[in-house]
């Protein structure tokens, strides 16, 4: 019986900056291609606000945990190897 190992311990603030990164820039370059002809109609500050209000709920409940099981993933199988 193999018994489980401990789940990693919490990202670093360098990789926490590296996993947002990785969330936030292509979703906004993806919102932004899509909504582009829309959003250059709008103040930047209108556009700021609809672009965090769709961007903001992605990232926080569809990449970042996505992101945070990769990881995860990722140290255990480095942790496995060594």
């Amino acid at each position: 019986m193999t018994t489980p190992s401990a789940p990693p311990a919490p990202p670093t603030k360098h990789q926490l900056a590296l996993m947002i990164w990785l969330a936030v820039f292509p979703t906004l370059t993806v919102l932004n291609l899509a909504m582009g002809d829309w959003l250059h109609t709008l103040s930047p500050v209108v556009r700021t606000f609809v672009l965090a209000t769709i961007a903001v709920p992605i990232v926080i409940y569809g990449l970042m945990p996505q992101l945070h099981r990769a990881r995860a993933r990722l140290l255990t199988h480095l942790g496995s190897t060594s």
